[in-house]
């Protein structure tokens, strides 16, 4: 089904071929066909700050270079996260704060209270707990027959660690990835969908946590987010405010979802296709952590992240207005041939392997990362001890999105030792 899906591909031109100022690189059907690699390489040798004048976002400015994603990133001052941070707007009838969208003071305090959850000194009991659910999910992997790896494997594992980290119902985890992919499949990435359908999936996922919210604000403060949120002086009158308590839901779950679970897919399909590296990791399971940084940068979880002028600014000679949106491609940056050797090789023992842009910088970095990267370590260790191998079999179905980058179906067949 796979081989058949990926084979209807839409007529996607070479981007040489295309004048350089009509290159619109926000289109989803490029992600979802893996075409958009080259697009990203002509804007950054020809135009690295580049002005896209008309797409079905309306005009944005691309910034394709790791050094210039890095400064735009680090700029909150210039460059807003206010009320979008996807290349489309939310529509103006269903706004939902949140504070990755926020810029300071109203993203720092609500930063701020919830990250307790995934601080360093919840980690080694966070890590514990991953290792014994990771070896029950691998325990339930049939060996020798082909399976869906995403279905099986990185939906489960973040799903049970997504419901750990709200001290979720465990019998209603099935929830939180279906309302995750329900917040990012929309328009707003290049997804036809019924927004009002979609609106009202997460009015049912607002009305769930509200009941949550109650219990715990009666209970004594956790380390869960939704606790944290409750008990903290500056957030615990969020309950009044229900979009900006759903906004918050939607980032937190999602936060929690798609880079891990599209990390833990997209390193079985670089580990195959690279198979000169599975063989390395293999001969050598102590370059697992370095790997993992390295899955990350290869497979980009989310593609970009925009941000708004606040005021009339020159960036790199390019004069850029009030309102103009910016979007920084985490997907070109982490294959910018300038600040990256090789970047399209798979290379698990890359120096500095951490140095990539998957996780953001300034304010609103991932507060999380540590946590994802200690599920695909945790991951990778018993995978290595266990099976010999996790065979790619058929041809991966990616996501249709343009900041979503990951994948409907991995099919594998699991080899045992």
């Amino acid at each position: 089904m796979a081989d058949t899906i990926q084979s209807l591909e839409p007529d996607i031109p070479d981007p040489w071929d295309l004048p350089l100022e009509t290159l619109d690189v926000s289109r989803a059907e490029l992600f979802l066909h893996n075409r958009h690699g080259e697009y990203f390489r002509r804007l950054r040798q020809e135009s690295p700050v580049h002005y896209c004048e008309k797409s079905q976002f309306g005009p944005f400015w691309s910034i394709t270079r790791y050094d210039d994603i890095i400064a735009v990133d680090s700029n909150h001052h210039i460059f807003s996260s206010k009320r979008d941070i996807v290349i489309g707007d939310a529509p103006d009838d269903f706004d939902t704060p949140m504070f990755i969208a926020a810029d300071p003071p109203v993203h720092d305090v609500q930063r701020k209270a919830v990250q307790p959850a995934v601080a360093p000194s919840q980690l080694s009991d966070i890590e514990s707990l991953i290792r014994q659910r990771v070896n029950n999910i691998l325990d339930d992997v049939p060996v020798g027959e082909e399976i869906n790896w995403v279905d099986h494997v990185s939906k489960e594992l973040t799903t049970q660690m997504l419901a750990t980290l709200f001290d979720f119902p465990f019998e209603d985890r099935h929830l939180l990835p279906y309302w995750s992919d329900v917040t990012t499949t929309s328009e707003t990435v290049g997804i036809a969908v019924d927004m009002k359908h979609r609106e009202a999936e997460l009015h049912k996922c607002l009305a769930y946590f509200t009941e949550l919210w109650k219990e715990r604000a009666a209970q004594p403060r956790k380390f869960d987010f939704i606790s944290l949120f409750a008990h903290d002086p500056e957030t615990k009158d969020m309950i009044n405010n229900p979009m900006e308590l759903l906004g918050n839901l939607m980032l937190l779950i999602v936060g929690g979802n798609d880079t891990t679970r599209n990390s833990i897919s997209g390193g079985v399909v670089a580990l195959n296709e690279f198979p000169e590296q599975y063989a390395k990791l293999k001969a050598n399971p102590s370059l697992v952590p370095n790997m993992v940084s390295e899955v990350i940068r290869w497979q980009t979880p989310l593609g970009h992240m925009r941000r708004t002028v606040k005021e009339d600014f020159e960036f790199r000679g390019k004069q850029m207005r009030k309102g103009d949106k910016v979007v920084m491609w985490y997907a070109s940056g982490n294959r910018d041939e300038t600040a990256i050797e090789n970047p399209d090789q798979f290379l698990i023992d890359r120096k500095n392997a951490r140095r990539h842009l998957s996780f953001g910088f300034g304010i609103h970095r991932c507060m999380g990362n540590r946590v994802a990267e200690m599920q695909l370590r945790i991951l990778w260790e018993e995978i290595l001890s266990r099976f010999e191998r996790i065979e790619v079999v058929g041809q991966p179905q990616r996501v249709l999105s343009n900041f979503v980058l990951g994948f409907e179906n991995v099919p594998v067949v699991v080899h045992a030792k």
